[in-house]
């Protein structure tokens, strides 16, 4: 007796499913949820993630060299730093036996000015990286937010002429910006 209520349970429905017309099937587009917070996690650990996540594959390149360059800069300025650093170090220590590659060629001045230098340079380097770094965490969450923003064309920006009377029958001057949604 059970199977039978299963049988006319099945065929009744079979019979609203034919009773539909085209009309009345609506499609909805699941809206996929996009974090931001997990976008900018992917981007702290690793760079460019959070990108890759948001689907701009063509900004990931652009984040590698922007963190890239300096930190090449860094490292290298690190390099000179160390080799004048050592010069230096070898030309103060009252021993005259010892002698430094630069010997002849630079003073003691010019070695502390190469070292100020390179200081410098390697210091505003690392700086740039954390900036970059920190860019590349911020853009990775702003485009998660902006990632089911509505695209169409009809968004437009016009900046048009403008002439208004003022209360004491003056001519104004000037544009106005129309914006279109």
């Amino acid at each position: 007796m059970l199977v039978c209520f299963a049988n006319q349970s099945k065929a009744q429905d079979a019979v609203r499913l034919d009773s539909l017309s085209l009309s009345d099937t609506v499609k909805v587009k699941k809206i996929r949820n996009h974090s931001p917070n997990k976008a900018s996690l992917f981007s702290a650990v690793i760079p460019g993630l959070g990108q890759a996540y948001n689907k701009k594959y063509w900004k990931v390149p652009i984040v590698y060299a922007a963190i890239g360059v300096p930190l090449y800069f860094a490292v290298t300025n690190q390099k000179e730093f160390n080799r004048y650093k050592t010069a230096y170090g070898l030309r103060v220590d009252g021993d005259d036996t010892t002698v430094d590659e630069f010997d002849g060629f630079l003073s003691e001045d010019n070695l502390e000015s190469n070292l100020d230098y390179y200081q410098r340079n390697k210091d505003l380097s690392y700086i740039l990286v954390g900036l970059f770094y920190v860019f590349n965490i911020v853009d990775a969450a702003v485009d998660a937010h902006l990632f089911n923003f509505p695209k169409n064309d009809n968004l437009s920006f016009n900046l048009q002429p403008n002439l208004e009377l003022t209360s004491n029958n003056d001519l104004s001057k000037g544009f106005r910006l129309v914006i279109n949604l």
